[in-house]
Parts: C-alpha cells; structure tokens; sequence
C-alpha cells in the first residue's frame, strides 16, 4: 500500500514515519514544503535523518496516487491538505485537532464523504486494550449510574520542540486546543456521543517553561455538564516541565454510585533514579496506541471499511474546544449548540 505523509510540523510525525518506513507492505512517500529547509527537523533534513523518501511539493506526493494520507500539518492547514488528498482519492487519518473552526471541520468532512474516502481523526487512546476494559466496566454498570469523570492530559510545552503550536494563527489556539481533544473524545465513546451541554473554562499563560513569548494559553481547566447532571472535569495543562521523565501523560478516574474505575494511558512498569542526569527516572508501559491506531486505519483503506474516529467524532471534540474558548473570552458558562 502507498502511503503519503504530508507534513512534519506536528510532534507526532517522526513517530508514525518510525512506525511505517520498514514495513515491507507499505510504499511510503513524505514531503514537507512548509517547513524551515534549515530546521533539522523539518524538510529533507528530517526525511535524510529518518531514511524515508521524500518529495519536494504536496502536488508530487499526491501524484503518486497514495491509497491513504496521513496528515500532520500545522492544525490551521489541515483542511487544505485534507481536501487535496479527498480530491486524490486516498483516504485520510488527520492529525487532531480535526481542525480549529467547526466550518473547516465540517468541510473537511463533506470533501471526504463526497469523494468516498475515509476521514479518521488521530485518537490514538482510543485503542488502548486498558480503555476498553474501562469502557466496559464504565456501560455495564458495573460501577452504577456515572456521576463524575476527571480527565487529566498533561505534557510539556510542544512549542519546546515545534514553535508554531504557541502561535495562534497556525494552532488555534495553546493546550486548550492542544489536549482537550483527546479526554472529550474518551468521555465521548463512554457516552455514545452524548454532547455536554454547558461548558465552562478557566486558563492561564503561567507555564511557558521557556518556550519564548506567547499568545495561548499554557494551563486550562475545562467543566462539561451534560443533561443527565454527570459533571467532566479536564485538566489539560501544558505542565511538565522539560526535565520531567516523560513527555506527557493521560488518565481518566469514572466515578459511579457503586464504585470508581481508573484508567493511566501511560503508567510507569519502573521508577527509580537517574544518577548521570540527576533526576527521577521513569520507564513507561509498553503498550503503542499510535501503532495500533495507524494498524486500524490502514486496515480500513485496505478494506474499504469506515474508520473510526471518524470526521463526525473529530468535529464533536472540536465544539468542546471552542466552546471552552467562547466561556474564557466571557468567563461565563457557555451552551453547547450540537
């Protein structure tokens, strides 16, 4: 299968080219013409570095007739490359945020469905085997009725390493848009797609842990109220600072009337103390969720099945996102229209 990856901008790029380049049924074609051609990494510097194919524009990547896309723009510039590639004909994992206003999102969504090609949006929790065990334990009722759900999805600042994601024209937005997503898309699957009904946020610019100036928020606290009265909380702060051992981190606590289940995306199997570096030393879980979601959309464009999350799971994360938004530019509750 040919696969064509468009763009390095997002952390996660180098990632899944890791995880494709040395497999032997896949074809895969990178380009990144909107990156710094001096930045190691970004451009032909990063494709040299990691030994993958590179072409010079998104127009040759795409003339090679790749079956599936994987994008990892600039969260701005997904809708373009996204329409490119649906007009290609090949099907689409995007990066998340799906997009950063509901009418990109929804566009991107009818480029796809037009064109009859998947629209997977980039929840790669989704697939670990210990979330579903907690999605289980979570609509058997083995817990009783929810009440409650915490969500905590803390990381360093990704501007350390890709400066665009503290520049609002190209994110959308700091770790309200960064990391949000990807609790409300957990809370989403354990609903059924139930949609909140109020929204409320909190957010600071404290914890720029020398990233330079900017203009996103650093530190958010997000409130989703639903019509049953279960209360989500998401705690999506850019908050390790750069020596923690791991880059970030994710857990969700579901409180019911008969008990509590918790799942940690990325658990430590060893903690100790690294004496060269003179800081805690933390070896993570073995468990690849980017792997195995890049496996479950690459067996949809084989087989032509639906990808899930698909674009329509993408758009109802992003109403959560801009609804935080409109609530801090008024500091008010706000109602999620669906």
């Amino acid at each position: 299968m040919k696969i064509a990856l468009l763009s390095f901008a997002h952390v996660h790029a180098a990632t899944y080219i890791r995880l494709l380049r040395d497999r032997t049924d896949i074809d895969l074609i990178t380009t990144d013409p909107d990156g710094d051609p001096a930045a190691p990494s970004r451009g032909k510097n990063l494709a040299q570095a990691l030994d993958v194919p590179y072409a010079d524009t998104y127009d040759e990547a795409l003339a090679q007739a790749p079956q599936a896309v994987i994008i990892t723009s600039e969260n701005t510039r997904h809708r373009p490359l996204v329409e490119r590639a649906a007009a290609a004909g090949a099907h689409i994992l995007c990066e998340k945020p799906l997009a950063t206003t509901a009418e990109d999102a929804q566009a991107m969504i009818d480029a796809c469905e037009t064109a009859g090609t998947n629209l997977m949006t980039a929840y790669p929790v989704r697939f670990h085997p210990a979330f579903t065990t907690l999605r289980h334990t979570v609509t058997s009722g083995t817990i009783g009725r929810l009440l409650t759900v915490h969500g905590v999805n803390n990381s360093s600042n990704p501007a350390l390493q890709q400066s665009w994601f503290a520049d609002r024209a190209l994110s959308g937005g700091g770790a309200v848009m960064d990391h949000t997503v990807h609790i409300a898309d957990l809370v989403d699957v354990l609903l059924g797609g139930e949609q909140p009904t109020n929204v409320y946020a909190q957010a600071n610019q404290l914890l720029t842990q020398g990233a330079g100036p900017a203009d996103v928020e650093s530190a958010a606290l997000i409130t989703l109220t639903y019509a049953s009265g279960l209360v989500t909380t998401i705690d999506c702060s850019w908050s390790h600072p750069p020596t923690h051992p791991t880059w970030g981190g994710l857990t969700l606590t579901c409180i019911g009337e008969k008990g509590v289940a918790a799942f940690d995306a990325f658990p430590p199997l060893l903690r100790g103390y690294d004496a060269q570096r003179a800081q805690t030393r933390w070896t993570p879980s073995t468990t690849d969720v980017d792997a195995a979601m890049l496996e479950a959309f690459l067996t949809a464009a084989r087989t032509g099945q639906r990808a899930h999350p698909d674009g329509q799971s993408g758009l109802r994360t992003l109403k959560v996102v801009l609804a935080a938004y409109q609530s801090l530019s008024n500091n008010q509750p706000v109602a999620l229209t669906t």
